[in-house]
């Protein structure tokens, strides 16, 4: 066993391509933890992958300092900072994992690695242990798979995580950048990257794409992106304090992603569980009502939503069965919280019609 003192739980594409890569860049060495015994077993044989930079942004990275086991032969001796980077469905039983491992007086601190919504609380739930600091990350960085254990990656250089959740105490590695007022910094996430992100999904797979890069690039999608973001510019500003050229760089940041065609990325991928997306404080109901209040345009928001409710995919069971036995109107009340009165929801159902007419 080496001698880290930060254990990484989920040895995936941000766990291995991100996370791994923050820390291997601040010289601290990892111990991966993985319920997946395969991905185990060639994590050991291999002893290190390599991560390499959309558009040759930077050289090819290596990380080589590691162990990896699975839950059965992990070790949390010496461990002072947990990383959570697992898909929001597993943080329950991440959460059992750890407390089962973990003594009552511990001091460890966990930080969720994932953009799913109060991770943070699942994960204590899940421990039993509603005072154990575990403090909430969000994931800027793109990582996809490449051959065999290799990583490719953008160069994102920060992992942002909430202050107050972490109780004072400051990760031993650069890149884990405590933020105050984290609740308002993720809002402004969810409204500016989330939003722009599924704007490029649906409107893209109603156009027929299946390249993500390509739908971002395309004139129509890319005119209305940029519309949203001029308007969810200005009321983030005008609500939350931020100044026009802070919040203007963070939604460039946010164009210049979506728009990289060497980001090999599908519309599928981002367009997944529209039923989880469209929830009341989601990245589109969200925004969509703070702008209305703040009367401003929302209408690429609307036709978002409105192509939301058409999407179809064979890979989204629960979707199709949602769509089959409710109404546009009965899935905006209970999904989104809009009743079938909410002048939105009315926009949003008229939208939906005129959308199913030109298919």
């Amino acid at each position: 066993m080496n001698n880290a003192r930060i254990a990484v739980v989920g040895a995936g594409k941000t766990g291995r391509g991100f996370i791994g890569r923050l820390l291997a860049e601040a010289g601290e060495p990892v111990r991966y933890i993985d319920k997946n015994a395969g991905l185990v077993r060639d994590m050991q044989e291999a002893g290190q992958f390599t991560v390499h930079f959309f558009g040759g942004k930077r050289e090819d990275f290596v990380v080589d300092n590691f162990t990896v086991t699975t839950w059965e032969d992990a070790d949390l001796t010496g461990i002072e900072l947990i990383l959570v980077a697992v898909g929001g469905t597993n943080l329950p039983d991440v959460g059992k994992a750890l407390a089962e491992r973990l003594p009552e007086d511990s001091s460890v601190r966990i930080i969720t690695c994932e953009n799913a919504s109060h991770p943070s609380e699942t994960v204590k739930k899940a421990m039993g242990r509603p005072d154990m600091p575990v403090s909430e990350a969000t994931v800027f960085c793109t990582t996809i798979e490449a051959e065999g254990l290799d990583i490719r990656s953008e160069n994102y250089p920060k992992l942002q995580c909430s202050a107050e959740q972490l109780q004072g105490y400051v990760p031993p590695v650069t890149g884990i950048t405590p933020v105050d007022g984290f609740g308002n910094f993720l809002t402004r996430k969810l409204f500016t990257y989330n939003a722009a992100s599924c704007i490029i999904a649906y409107l893209g797979w109603r156009k027929g794409y299946t390249s993500y890069g390509e739908a971002a690039n395309d004139p129509e999608i890319l005119a209305k992106l940029d519309a949203n973001y001029a308007v969810t510019n200005r009321v983030l500003c005008r609500v939350f304090g931020y100044t026009e050229e802070d919040q203007a760089q963070f939604a460039l940041l946010s164009r210049e992603k979506f728009t990289n065609r060497e980001i090999a990325d599908t519309i599928e991928r981002n367009a997944r569980e529209p039923h989880r997306k469209l929830g009341p404080e989601e990245r589109i109901i969200g925004p969509m009502k703070l702008i209305a209040e703040q009367g401003e345009d929302v209408s690429v928001l609307v036709e978002t939503a409105a192509a939301m409710l058409l999407y179809d995919s064979d890979r989204e069971t629960k979707w199709k069965e949602l769509r089959a036995a409710h109404t546009d109107e009965e899935l905006l009340e209970s999904i989104a919280g809009l009743p079938e009165n909410d002048p939105l929801s009315r926009r949003i159902v008229e939208k939906a019609a005129e959308l199913r007419g030109r298919a």
